[in-house]
């Protein structure tokens, strides 16, 4: 068994494209090489910023020899048939295998052999192909090739492949770049040609001229020698894995080096300073003993320099304090306007084109958020507070520091509230009425920021579902799946009972199936208490789903569905619409009688105890029905052709069983 490496060779790979570069590669080549029936025992992939690499394990010297079978016609099918099958086989009629099949007619077939074929012809063949059919995100043509829209695209310009079959180079072409066994080092460090012997050599060899293949290895090398650094001048850095892998995109040989800035600049509000040190530049916020932010930056070089790096970071300071310079001059002059005026230029900014100005929609979610005070939806809150909040929400979309960072909106509000003496529950909800955005992100608590929060996402699935711009597919423009589940998480965490619009309850259903599934609470559940209709509570309908969820994993729970499914079944199968006979005409059966007092005492309870939302209580009260259930089915015959009368009452009884499960939910919906 053999190795095989190949070495793709370009200018610089997107940091963002080189994980999903690294993935795609294995799977075109594992693709490629199938065709030939060829399976590597194991294939690792590489990426630096210059080069994408795989090394294949354990390849054969040549493709197993296979044989192959193609149906032909029928022995006496017309000359012509019989001509096209030979053309396609490329044999003689003598050649062709005459059998008999099932129907006992004679049919031809053709048993081809194909020899084994070398490895390195296969792989030849299937580097070209995999270079052409590269799902690169974004790619270019380039040279004098470009002006052909049928020349080679590449995520930057190809310079160079390697391709060795053990220390054999595999000879091919691609847009005129032939294979071979040599690559660049550092382009600082080492920028002449390296001559790889094989695959085993490939990572060792470039080691020696300051490239480090393996990402994983550069996202070590600047995690660990970052967290040193900071130590080493009693810091912390700040966690940033993202940071780390797409530093580690950006470099063959990552230095850390540390940095620092004027503490003057540490007036400007966190965010924005951690903001431009990690978007803008690259850098690593760290933080001091108090966990408060700290004057200095790990920034990641990609050489290393004789000075220790003192002029990298004396350059990069440089950068950064004209940067920081520009975010304390928005800060200053944004602090001069106050919201409320800010607020006045939201008329000049389109919402919607169907939906007015940000304006407009300021002024709908102040009136929702008083509204949701003054009605004791939202409690404990001043209403005064929600609507005064609500108003200068969105006035800090028109500062220029939002200009700047359009990531800080609402953060920026909140700072710019309490800079100018508004009270804390103010400009708290200012600043995280956009929360939750996201599954994992903090729920707000504080009544004020309750109702902002709650209106906000409430009017906007309002008004665009108003406008029939509803989510579709994949497509979600205006995030509204989003907001929903926004919507979801701010009732259920704080338990606010809100009845949620006829016209969104469909669309809130299957959010929350969605947002419960990964709680671990099954899809048809829900949809059992929201077939009831008439629920729009959505902390009322979870609790009768947990209530459920509890219930039919129980041994009384499992019976009791499968009872009520027979009774069901039974129902649909008769057509029977009728409701339960309230006087017999004949004496009922034991069992019959004892179905008839045990739902008479567990009818009432079940309601009573659904009513004061005891959902559990409501359970209860059904289980005691499972053993009458199953004692009717075994001793009572329903369907009686007899007795039309007794045929008429047992139905209706069973018309009663699942009227009274349907108290609690629609067991019909539920699997197994």
């Amino acid at each position: 068994m053999t190795d095989f490496l190949l070495e793709l060779l370009s200018e610089e790979i997107p940091a963002r494209m080189q994980e999903k570069a690294c993935a795609d590669l294995a799977r075109l080549f594992e693709a490629e090489i199938a065709k030939a029936g060829l399976k590597a025992a194991a294939i690792e992939t590489y990426a630096t910023p210059r080069r994408l690499a795989l090394i294949a394990r354990g390849l054969p010297a040549e493709t197993a020899a296979v044989s192959e079978e193609l149906k032909g016609p029928r022995a006496d099918a017309p000359p012509q048939a019989l001509e096209g099958f030979l053309k396609k086989t490329g044999l003689t009629r003598e050649q062709l295998v005459e059998r008999t099949d099932a129907k006992g007619a004679a049919v031809l077939f053709a048993v081809i052999d194909k020899p084994g074929r070398p490895t390195p012809a296969v792989l030849a063949e299937a580097i070209p192909a995999i270079v052409a059919a590269f799902p690169w995100p974004k790619s270019m043509r380039w040279g004098t090739a470009s002006a052909s829209t049928s020349s080679l695209r590449w995520v930057r310009p190809l310079q160079g492949i390697i391709a060795l079959f053990g220390d054999d180079v595999v000879d091919c072409e691609v847009d005129g770049i032939r294979s071979g066994s040599a690559t660049l080092g550092h382009r600082f460090h080492h920028p002449g040609q390296i001559t790889i012997g094989n695959a085993d050599d490939y990572a060792a060899k470039l080691r020696a001229c300051h490239v480090i293949l393996d990402p994983k290895e550069r996202q070590a090398i600047i995690r660990d020698r970052a967290a040193a650094l900071a130590a080493e001048t009693g810091l912390t850095v700040v966690p940033d894995e993202g940071l780390v892998a797409e530093n580690a995109g950006l470099t063959e040989w990552p230095v850390p080096l540390l940095g620092h800035f004027d503490t003057d600049f540490l007036s400007v509000p966190r965010e924005v300073i951690q903001l431009t040190l990690r978007t803008n530049q690259k850098y690593f916020v760290l933080n001091d003993g108090a966990g408060k932010l700290a004057a200095a930056f790990i920034c990641v070089a990609n050489i290393d320099a004789k000075d220790g790096g003192a002029a990298i970071t004396a350059g990069n300071g440089k950068v950064l304090a004209a940067r920081l310079s520009d975010a304390r001059f928005f800060w200053e002059q944004d602090l001069k306007i106050p919201l409320a005026e800010s607020a006045k230029k939201l008329d000049q900014i389109v919402f919607h084109e169907k939906l007015g100005t940000v304006a407009d929609k300021v002024d709908r979610v102040a009136k929702l958020a008083r509204w949701l005070v003054e009605e004791g939806i939202v409690k404990g809150a001043d209403a005064d507070q929600a609507e005064q909040a609500a108003r200068l929400a969105k006035a800090d979309l028109v500062t220029g520091m939002v200009g700047e960072f359009p990531e800080l909106q609402g953060i920026m509000g909140g700072y710019y509230a309490r800079a100018e003496g508004l009270p804390d529950t103010v400009a708290d909800a200012i600043r995280d009425h956009y929360k939750p955005v996201g599954q994992g992100d903090e729920v707000p608590t504080a009544a004020v920021t309750l109702a902002v929060s709650l209106a906000d996402k409430l009017d906007s699935l309002q008004q665009f579902f108003a406008i029939g711009e509803t989510p579709t597919g994949s497509k979600d423009p205006f995030a509204l799946r989003r907001s929903a589940l926004g919507i979801i998480r701010l009732l259920t965490d704080n338990g606010l009972r809100f009845s949620i619009p006829t016209d969104l309850l469909d669309f809130f259903a299957d959010r929350l199936k969605v947002q419960q599934r990964e709680a671990g609470v099954r899809h048809d559940l829900i949809d059992a208490v929201f077939a009831l209709g008439g629920e729009d509570d959505l902390v009322r309908l979870l609790a009768r789903v947990k209530a459920l969820q509890g219930f039919v994993a129980s041994e009384d729970g499992a019976n009791l569905l499968t009872g009520y499914k027979r009774a069901a079944n039974i129902l649909k199968k008769e057509a029977f619409e009728g409701e339960a006979t309230k006087s017999l005409s004949y004496t009922p059966e034991k069992e019959e009688a004892d179905l008839i007092a045990a739902l008479d005492v567990a009818e009432p309870k079940a309601a009573a105890a659904v009513a004061a939302e005891d959902f559990e209580g409501a359970m209860q009260a059904l289980a005691g029905l499972r053993g009458p259930i199953d004692a009717f089915f075994d001793k009572v015959t329903v369907n009686d052709t007899a007795d039309p009368a007794k045929r008429t009452a047992r139905l209706g009884l069973l018309s009663r069983i699942r009227a009274a499960v349907h108290e609690v939910a629609d067991f019909s919906k539920i699997e197994g």
